[in-house]
């Protein structure tokens, strides 16, 4: 449709209690309003003093530091900021800087990586000399001498499997309090039976024990856990990103007098003072003042719009150029910015019941493999009356049915995907991503900021007499408008040089003004140059009685744009444009590219219900966006993808990440995604077969736990070598 709607460890007990350490020292922090992080303290003294002086403060109700994490954490009353916090630590001689919530969650996900990799470190290293007491015993050893390496394997092996397996036990005990089982549940019988088994085999003297199949079980299924950690960042809400958009305080006018004030306290009807470069605190109305206001983060407008008295202006939209007083028409949860985040939020959880290949295996697996083993403990057990032997069955047969080959499918293939398009410049941020992608059938692309580049460029400079360009040069060059900016380059670029202009006036919401040689010189707004019955352009330039001269405007297309588009067509996959932009810029592109379907003007509300609509379809849709706009589309589309430029809230929204400015892999990463959904199909099929295979043999009494293990291990391996063909 052709349209235009408008819508480590280590050995030392302290190195390993340190992780419990430092939870334990985050959650004695108090409820911080500020963070800072203070990267050169290193001992009690920087401690006692820094804290005696933040609490010394006559506005800071607690302040505590953290020693461990470099960070002090200040519950201070509203009024107080960040900056005169970080202005009072620096006055004590230590470098301090703000930390966002952002970084807060950052440090939160990389403990939890290096959290896993310790745990996988010690079950190797424990793997590692069990391995080498049982070699001793394959080898021969006979009686006491065997019995001693049998003790001193599970004096290894209790406490690293007590702190490797704690992310298996820890989320198969949340599983059967809720009454449910998941992929750890057989997990952690397998590890608990191997266990019970050897020790008493080893109680017993027994010939064998399988402290090492325990450990190597571990050692794999961590392997696999750390795997699927590195493949994506566990990243912020996109709601909490918007929210972090809202401002915090904002000045109050009451009688003429100005007054600093939480948000909270704004009501309906308030007189708000919005000063050039701030940000919208609520929705209003404009009752005094003139400016532009940035709108890109709302509407992906290309330009700042004017902004006059009884115009209606959004929170989170910016004041550019002049002061305004705006009366509150809708504050708090009920401003468009907040209605927004609301919008996201909604869409995210919509997103997040996408039920992956993995999870699918898993909810037939789980049942079926302790069905198996139960059957296999009470049948030999009642034809043998040897609980012996029917306790070292069930666990070969839980050993062997344990899930590292169905654990390493996706990770391994996911790693080796990911590695692949980060070569080619793109970060795969969420787990089910790849599968998702592999799924596409119709793109929906953003314009400005996506397939352009969102930056004016002046295109009628050769045309343009000398005299006019240096006039408006000097007019531009000490202007921020994004306009000015774009003439200043161009003119610059080309070698001309500015004109000497006297009293340059910025005029807020219209444009700049001077004198040259005694006449008035105009650059800006065509209504106030005096160009209202001339073609529409981006701005006008007049030098005293003369007519305007028009200079003209276009916005280039990001690299790589032409051949993203032409390579998702060719694939056979719908493409969409949408943007809040004009109808005339819009139509232009989505001619330009060869782009059938368009619309625009559309407000952030009016993309994400569109992407609704095409899901509600049957579509699979990719979203491509960058703004604050394109978020709540982001979200909830079936995959999303944003450019590493893009606002932070879209970055956190999508699901992959364009790191360079080339557009062109996005169609290979489709055709990658495509290559991964087969061998992750591949791998469940290899574990399949393994386990027609191995399961009968364990149930027969053919493999013992040690065999088993060993059996796991090679279906483990096969299914990575699988992988790796992806690359």
């Amino acid at each position: 449709m052709t349209a235009t709607m408008r819508p480590t460890p280590s050995a030392c007990p302290a190195c390993s209690a340190a992780p419990a350490a430092e939870a334990l020292a985050a959650r004695d922090l108090p409820k911080a309003q500020i963070a800072l992080s203070l990267p050169t303290i290193h001992c009690s003294a920087c401690i006692s003093k820094i804290e005696r002086a933040l609490n010394d403060h006559p506005q800071v109700n607690s302040a505590r530091v953290n020693l461990t994490l470099k960070r002090a954490s200040i519950d201070a009353a509203p009024e107080v900021t960040a900056e005169e916090m970080r202005t009072l630590v620096e006055g004590l001689g230590y470098e301090a800087h703000e930390l966002d919530a952002g970084t807060l969650n950052a440090t939160a996900t990389d403990r939890a990586g290096r959290d896993l990799l310790m745990r996988l470190a010690v079950a190797g290293f424990a793997s590692m000399n069990v391995m080498l007491l049982s070699v001793s015993v394959w080898s021969g050893a006979e009686d006491a001498t065997r019995d001693m390496f049998h003790w001193i394997s599970a004096a290894i092996t209790l406490p690293a499997i007590a702190f490797s397996g704690v992310p298996f036990f820890r989320n198969a005990w949340a599983a059967l309090r809720n009454g449910r089982l998941n992929m750890d549940v057989p997990i952690v019988l397998a590890i608990v039976l191997a266990i019970v088994t050897s020790l008493w085999e080893t109680m017993l003297s027994g010939e064998h024990a399988y402290f090492d199949a325990a450990l190597a079980l571990t050692f794999f299924l961590l392997a696999g856990r750390y795997l699927d950690h590195r493949t994506r960042a566990i990243a912020r809400s996109a709601a909490e990103e918007l929210t972090a958009l809202e401002v915090p305080r904002a000045t109050r006018v009451t009688g003429g007098v100005e007054e600093v004030v939480n948000v909270a306290e704004l009501a309906v009807g308030d007189l708000i003072l919005v000063r050039p470069g701030g940000r919208m605190p609520v929705d209003g109305e404009i009752v005094s003042g003139t400016s532009e206001i940035d709108r890109s983060l709302l509407t992906g407008e290309t330009l700042p719009v004017f902004a006059g008295e009884g115009q209606a202006v959004s929170a989170g939209e910016v004041n550019l150029t002049g002061p305004l007083t705006i009366r509150a028409s809708a504050v708090g949860a009920e401003t468009s910015l907040h209605r927004m985040a609301d919008l996201v939020a909604i869409a995210e959880s919509g997103r997040s019941r996408y039920t992956s290949l993995a999870d699918k295996a898993a909810t037939l697996y789980a049942p079926g493999v302790h069905i198996l083993s139960g059957l296999s403990f009470i049948g030999w057990y009642l034809y043998t009356w040897d609980m012996r032997t029917a306790l070292n069955i069930a666990a070969a047969v839980l050993i062997i049915t344990c899930p590292c080959a169905l654990g390493l499918a996706v990770p391994a293939v996911t790693t080796a995907a990911s590695g692949r398009l980060f070569r080619r410049g793109m970060l795969i941020k969420h787990e089910t991503a790849l599968e998702r992608l592999a799924q596409v059938d119709t793109v929906v692309f953003d314009k400005t900021g996506t397939l352009t580049t969102g930056t004016p460029h002046l295109t009628n400079l050769d045309k343009l007499p000398r005299a006019a360009v240096e006039t408006a040069l000097a007019l531009a060059q000490g202007s921020s408008h994004p306009l000015a900016q774009a003439i200043t380059k161009a003119a610059r670029d080309a070698g001309f040089a500015a004109a000497e202009v006297r009293d340059v006036t910025e005029v807020p919401g219209y444009g700049t003004k001077g004198l040259i040689a005694g006449e008035e010189v105009r650059l800006g707004r065509a209504s106030w140059t005096g160009a209202e019955g001339l073609s529409q352009t981006a701005t006008y330039l007049k030098i005293g009685a003369a007519a305007p001269l028009g200079l003209t405007f276009t916005d280039a297309l990001r690299p790589g744009a032409e051949d993203a588009v032409q390579a998702l067509v060719k694939g056979g996959k719908r493409v969409i444009l949408m943007s809040g932009d004009t109808t005339p810029s819009v139509e232009a592109l989505a001619q330009r590219l060869g782009i059938p379907h368009w619309m625009a003007e559309a407000l952030p509300a009016d993309k994400a219900a569109r992407v609704e609509a095409l899901r509600a379809e049957g579509a699979h849709v990719l979203m491509v966006g960058d703004g604050l706009n394109d978020t709540a589309a982001l979200a909830a589309a079936h995959v999303s993808i944003s450019p590493a430029t893009a606002l932070d809230a879209a970055r956190v929204a999508s699901d992959i990440v364009l790191l360079g400015n080339d557009l062109s892999p996005i169609g290979a990463a489709c055709e990658t995604a495509k290559s991964a959904t087969r061998r992750i199909r591949e791998n469940f099929r290899i574990a399949t077969v393994y386990n027609i295979i191995a399961v009968p043999l364990a149930v027969a009494g053919l493999a013992t736990p040690l065999i088993a293990a060993l059996a796991m291990s090679l279906s483990s391996i096969t299914v990575s070598l699988n992988a790796l063909r992806l690359r």
